[in-house]
């Protein structure tokens, strides 16, 4: 039954039509909590982000849902999200980052988003929204690395409604196109590549740098939370 569930939401972006049919607003409900938790719990980076924008704005094309609510309740939950997973790392990081071999919570994903940091600094909030799990785990960063939470709010900001607004936009303006109508799986699997663009190009310009630098920026991040 966990396992059905569990199936149901990793993959919601497929069960999306039939759901907006069945349920009607509730839609609605349901994408802000799947939002929401894909950028607001680190332990969720597995929850489609950028597919289910685009299929959502696909349905709103088709009048299954409001556009401008859909645009309006998916930006307030990615802000929402990104702003919990500040303050989950702010307040608990210490003790989570000490867990961070386990099952959820791995450390070459924090390595990952800490070495984007160090490279991009403040604006890491705003393009990390375009890069799938260090989406999820940059929020948390700034949190641990107790980054102002002002400036924090104002990339955040930025971020959430550019990410939503974009896919949303590309779903509801070419979703319904016949060429993607009658290639839909190939469409989203363009999309989700499109987006793994960016860490894929991070991925390789990590693995390109010396071992030891992994060591070293770890060994920063677990000084930072020592303070």
């Amino acid at each position: 039954m966990i396992e059905k569930f569990l199936n149901f939401i990793i993959h919601l972006d497929k069960y999306l039509p039939q759901l907006a049919n069945q349920y009607g607003p509730i839609t609605y409900f349901i994408l802000f909590l799947i939002i929401f938790l894909e950028t607001g719990l680190v332990f969720t980076p597995f929850l489609p982000g950028d597919s289910l924008l685009f299929i959502t704005g696909t349905l709103a094309s088709t009048n299954f849902l409001n556009i401008f609510f859909v645009l309006l309740i998916l930006s307030l939950a990615a802000i929402l999200g990104d702003s919990s997973n500040y303050w989950i790392g702010r307040t608990f990081g210490k003790q989570l980052v000490k867990k961070a071999d386990g099952k959820f919570l791995k450390k070459e994903h924090l390595i990952r988003t800490h070495l984007f940091f160090e490279k991009h600094g403040g604006k890491t909030i705003i393009l990390a929204r375009f890069v799938p799990i260090v989406r999820t785990f940059a929020p948390f960063v700034a949190g641990v690395s107790k980054m102002s939470y002002r400036w924090f709010l104002t990339f955040n900001v930025l971020g959430g409604i550019l990410w939503v607004f974009i896919f949303v936009n590309l779903g509801y303006f070419f979703g319904n196109l016949p060429i993607v109508k009658n290639n839909f799986h190939l469409s989203v699997g363009i999309i989700i590549f499109l987006s793994l663009i960016p860490m894929m190009i991070e991925w390789i310009n990590h693995k390109r740098k010396p071992k030891i630098k992994e060591k070293i920026d770890f060994k920063k991040l677990e000084k930072i939370l020592a303070q």
